[in-house]
């Protein structure tokens, strides 16, 4: 019974390479038409899209093309090609307006350009991009079935590109570049007011205060100190963070210390 079944199969999957193949040396759009369409159905995607790309210029205007167009943006986007998914979806809903379609195909294609945003670390061009674009789509649709997803999916980028301005912003520190950094670190906190960065962002934004006062020259020594101070108080009045309260606490006894010099 199993070598019938296998036989049964392996006669199927010839004759549909062989349909296949004719759909493809065919030159009557019609044929490839419905090949693409049978492949489609199937879950074929990768050969729905070599025929959907042979015939998408013939069927331009015709009364089929609005399914077709649905389905290749669709294979796309079922493949991950989804530069080519965002492209198709776009092209899809500004063609047919009033297809039932638009509002699907509309989210789609925002969604396709979340899925090309990259890590954080990366440069995030793609990423403002999705931001962008599923923001258009709420607006367009807040009453949308995908709405839900695409808040969900902003989430996500908008925090991308929070955690990645705090990265760049931190780095001053790392790289000792104090005055770069407290006038980053100082744009990040007021930019991202509700960041779950704050406290993290407050004691880097102290250490680089601190750092850069004891470095300086004693000309510029003392405000540098007293505005570390001020640091100091800021991260305080924000954090009940154990391990930054007792960094935090020990920087300021060596201010306190520094600042003695200048009481004399």
């Amino acid at each position: 019974m199993k070598k019938i079944l296998c036989y049964i199969l392996l006669v199927s999957f010839f004759c549909s390479c062989s349909e296949y193949q004719k759909a493809l040396k065919s030159e009557d759009v019609g044929v490839k038409y419905e090949m693409a369409s049978k492949l489609y159905d199937l879950g074929k995607f990768e050969k729905a899209i070599r025929i959907f790309e042979e015939i998408a210029p013939a069927y331009r205007g015709k009364p089929q093309a609005e399914k077709m167009f649905y389905m290749f943006a669709q294979s796309y986007y079922r493949t991950k090609q989804y530069y080519l998914a965002g492209y198709q979806f776009e092209s899809f809903a500004s063609s047919y307006p009033k297809s039932e379609k638009v509002e699907e195909a509309s989210f789609l294609g925002a969604k396709s350009y979340s899925k090309l945003s990259p890590v954080y670390s990366l440069d995030q061009a793609d990423t403002f991009k999705a931001i962008n674009k599923l923001q258009e789509f709420i607006d367009v649709y807040p009453n949308s079935e995908f709405v839900t997803e695409a808040n969900a999916d902003l989430k996500i980028l908008t925090d991308k590109i929070e955690k990645k301005v705090y990265e760049n912003a931190k780095e001053y520190n790392t790289i000792s570049d104090y005055k770069s950094a407290i006038v980053a670190l100082d744009n990040f906190i007021s930019d991202y007011p509700g960041t779950k960065y704050k406290e993290e962002a407050l004691f880097f934004r102290l250490d680089s205060a601190y750092r850069l006062a004891i470095n300086s020259v004693v000309s510029k020594m003392q405000d540098r100190l007293i505005n570390a101070k001020v640091a100091y108080g800021n991260l305080i009045k924000n954090t009940e963070n154990k391990e930054y309260r007792e960094k935090a606490d020990e920087m300021l006894a060596k201010i306190e210390k520094d600042l003695q010099q200048f009481s004399k």
